[in-house]
């Protein structure tokens, strides 16, 4: 079945512009509803998480109305990170979770993700049998099973707590100054809590979400507020979430930023010394830099690359039973300890390995020299079909002749947002800007 509604993770969009209005919003939530309420018996429920968007309440309740509607009831958690949603459904003993988020994009976007009874996000086949639901309506409960819907107070401490039995038993922060960007959002209060809990001097940026200033200027989208406070407070690390909290960007004591290869890398080597990774394979996707896959090769270990999304990711480690993976954006996916990206969970791996071995942060964050990467992106109309055209698919050709042998070159639409992603790799850095501003034009002019 082919989805429309979906995209690489969930549903999403702009407030109030389809696909993301309360109408379809209630239309969903009675489709999922009545997915995963097959029977008319027993005690069916899900879960439902949200960050700090103002149109979060209107989803929320949106959604609540289509769930009760197909008998469900309902648990909300409020704001929590992407991942305790993951953790949490399971854990509840519920049929479905969902977190309405839209992740690193900017306050005036939402979206809604979804996650199955054991905790990992819904497939492609699923997501189109939902989508077939939502076109063809569904059948609501009778009036004496309609859904009830609860408020869950503790969702959050619960998650704190998984987060912090991931660490060494006893291990402690003792003298570690961290900055922790939250990016006004979903782990606003969760982030700063945990590294106190555990004894760390934390600095706090990103904690006063309005409903509207979620990534703005801040988290691990916009990581240079978090660089310079590092360097300002004279701080060991800093820690940069994003809207949802699943992905991390972590910045030196000198302020320089590392990205979600360097940190698959350090962990990659650690786990493999350790003889914990599976199969001495990392998963990771098509935009992770070469160099890490040389700095990989180097040691005897593979990379698995899989499409964009920490969704595919996940799907692949699960299909080959590897247990770490992610993306370069600083989605790190940890299998013995979580079901989707947790950048809370993969920062406190990174200070572990700090205290561990009494490094600073500079000479964990550079495991691997960087192969020139670029990566443009030019956002269409919707509507349009710019990778469709002449101009372009002849651009693309030549820079792939161009490119032979040299480097890579990677053309893609975004899930997430109308764009489309310009990368390539070369260790010639004229060549590179070159072929990557060449399609840049001609795609821009077919917009």
């Amino acid at each position: 079945m082919t989805r429309k509604l979906f995209g690489t993770d969930g549903v999403r969009g702009t407030a109030n512009t389809f696909p993301m209005t309360a109408e379809m919003a209630l239309m969903i939530g009675a489709a999922v509803g009545r997915y995963f309420r097959r029977d008319n018996g027993g005690v069916h429920r899900v879960v439902i998480g949200k960050d700090t968007r103002l149109s979060g309440y209107m989803f929320e309740n949106a959604l609540t109305a289509g769930l009760t509607s197909t008998g469900m009831n309902v648990l909300l958690l409020g704001p929590v990170p992407t991942p305790a949603v993951g953790l949490l459904t399971p854990s509840m003993r519920a049929d479905l979770g969902i977190m309405i988020s839209a992740s690193h994009n900017p306050a005036r976007d939402n979206g809604i993700k979804f996650f199955g009874p054991d905790g990992f996000k819904l497939s492609d086949e699923v997501e189109a049998e939902i989508e077939a639901l939502v076109e063809s309506g569904v059948r609501p409960a009778g009036p004496e099973t309609i859904g009830r819907a609860k408020r869950i107070d503790d969702g959050r401490f619960r998650y704190q707590e998984r987060v912090k039995s991931t660490l060494p038993y006893g291990m402690r922060l003792d003298g570690v100054k961290i900055v922790v960007d939250c990016a006004n959002g979903a782990a606003y209060k969760t982030a700063p809590e945990v590294l106190w809990e555990l004894g760390a001097e934390v600095v706090p940026l990103g904690t006063a979400p309005d409903g509207l200033n979620i990534n703005q200027g801040c988290g691990s989208t916009n990581p240079q507020a978090a660089a310079e406070a590092v360097v300002a407070h004279g701080a060991d690390v800093g820690l940069c979430l994003d809207g949802d909290a699943d992905r991390i960007i972590l910045i030196d004591e000198n302020g320089q930023i590392a990205d979600g290869d360097q940190i698959m890398a350090l962990m990659a080597a650690r786990w493999a010394e350790e003889d914990r990774l599976r199969d001495g394979t990392l998963v990771a996707t098509v935009m992770s830099n070469l160099g890490l896959e040389r700095f990989l090769e180097g040691r005897g270990l593979r990379l698995e690359r899989t499409g964009v999304g920490d969704r595919y990711v996940v799907e692949a480690m699960r299909r080959g039973g590897w247990n770490l993976g992610g993306e370069q954006s600083g989605h790190i996916v940890m299998t013995d300890y979580a079901t989707t990206g947790d950048g809370l969970m993969a920062g406190l791996q990174f200070l572990c390995e700090m205290v561990r071995s009494g490094s600073k942060a500079s000479e964990l964050t550079q495991s691997f020299e960087r192969v020139p990467q670029m990566l443009k992106n030019v956002r269409y109309d919707a509507g349009k079909a710019p990778l469709d055209t002449a101009p372009v698919k002849s651009a693309i050709q030549a820079a792939e002749a161009v490119l032979n042998g040299k480097g890579r070159l990677l053309i893609r639409k975004s899930g997430t947002e109308p764009l489309i992603r310009v990368m390539a790799e070369c260790e010639d850095e004229a060549l590179l800007q070159q072929v990557v501003d060449g399609i840049v034009t001609e795609v821009a002019a077919a917009t």
